[in-house]
């Protein structure tokens, strides 16, 4: 599929349903200064060219019992191809690890996981990481508190 391109009016759609996608077409449409058929006509070419991937609640991660956000940096013994997608395949198995970037620097992935306490990720890192061929170190860094967290990006 050829890539979208992003009108203003497109960039307002998404700006709008970044901060609350459970709106209304009316007022989604109203927002936008469109009527609501062409609003969702625009709404479904976002989705179809896969701009707008899903549509997901937010929960409190302290209101489900997960306060404790573990930032751990992963150093492999070896960064060929079929390694890292080794690694990439084994943590997906994992709901505790909800975000993991493969980064550029002494190490080679960090995974943000979240716990609800220290002898929880303490028994996490037991039974999965230290378990996994070809991992050759890991770096823990707990979170004392959340400055800023976002979904939205910044589209102008």
């Amino acid at each position: 599929m050829p890539e979208l391109k992003l009108d203003a009016i497109d960039r307002r759609i998404l700006a709008t349903l970044q901060q609350d996608a459970h709106t209304t077409m009316e007022a989604l449409a109203a927002e936008v200064g469109l009527s609501p058929s062409p609003c969702a006509r625009r709404v479904r070419n976002l989705e179809a060219a896969g701009v707008i991937r899903r549509y997901v609640a937010v929960v409190d991660q302290d209101k489900v019992g997960l306060p404790v956000s573990v930032f751990a940096s992963i150093k492999l013994e070896r960064q060929r191809e079929d390694e890292l997608d080794r690694f990439a395949k084994a943590i997906a198995r994992w709901p505790e690890i909800v975000e993991c970037y493969l980064m550029t620097g002494q190490r080679d992935y960090l995974l943000r996981i979240v716990v609800k306490d220290l002898p929880a990720y303490e028994a996490f890192l037991k039974r999965t990481l230290t378990r996994l061929e070809g991992v050759a170190s890991i770096e823990s860094s707990f979170a004392l508190s959340q400055v800023k967290h976002s979904q939205a990006l910044p589209i102008a």
